[in-house]
């Protein structure tokens, strides 16, 4: 007897998605994504200003380096992504490294260690900010990439320097590592 168009009910077959992996992947980018700064905090307009001196600059560029630190990284990556539209190579190579960003800075719950080493969340962004830009420079497209860096780097200055950090708060251990530069910590 031939069963056509029946359902089949057996609970042996694997599904086509798994949902629990989805669910998982799903929690790991909104809680990744979670680490950066809201938007809206980082363009808000009542807590823009020029600063009052060259000390108050500095310290605007260092206390917004450090609280949007995930945010800017994002603006550079969105400025180099538009510069490379033309350049296939480039683009593909650097969808790659997105990739890799995303799950080695920005959906990373725990440290990267490294030979019994916790690697510093700075000393990652800095590794692969570097890595970025030479195997992107390996892709003959210097000109956009050098170009989109720089206007990457003005534009991060810019809102640095412009954007107030009196309503700014970073937490007690996100303000001892920013002072102590780039270190990585035996795993005990």
């Amino acid at each position: 007897m031939t069963n056509y168009g029946a359902i089949p009910t057996s609970s042996h077959a694997s599904p086509l998605v798994d949902v629990e992996s989805l669910s998982r992947a799903k929690h790991r980018i909104k809680a990744g994504l979670a680490t950066r700064r809201a938007w809206r905090v980082m363009f808000d307009f009542h807590s823009m200003g020029l600063p009052h001196g060259v000390s108050d600059a500095f310290t605007r560029i260092k206390t917004n380096l450090a609280y949007f630190r995930m945010n800017y990284a994002i603006v550079v990556l969105i400025v180099i992504f538009f510069s490379l539209i033309w350049h296939p190579t480039s683009l593909i190579v650097f969808t790659v490294l997105v990739v890799v960003w995303i799950f080695l800075y920005f959906l990373r719950d725990e440290p990267i260690k490294l030979f019994r080493f916790q690697i510093d969340d700075r000393t990652v962004l800095i590794v692969l900010s570097v890595l970025t830009v030479v195997l992107l420079l390996l892709t003959n497209a210097t000109f956009n990439i050098v170009g989109a860096l720089v206007t990457g780097a003005v534009l991060v200055l810019i809102h640095s320097v412009v954007r107030k950090t009196e309503d700014l708060f970073l937490d007690e251990e996100a303000a001892t590592t920013e002072t102590s530069g780039l270190t990585s910590y035996p795993s005990t």
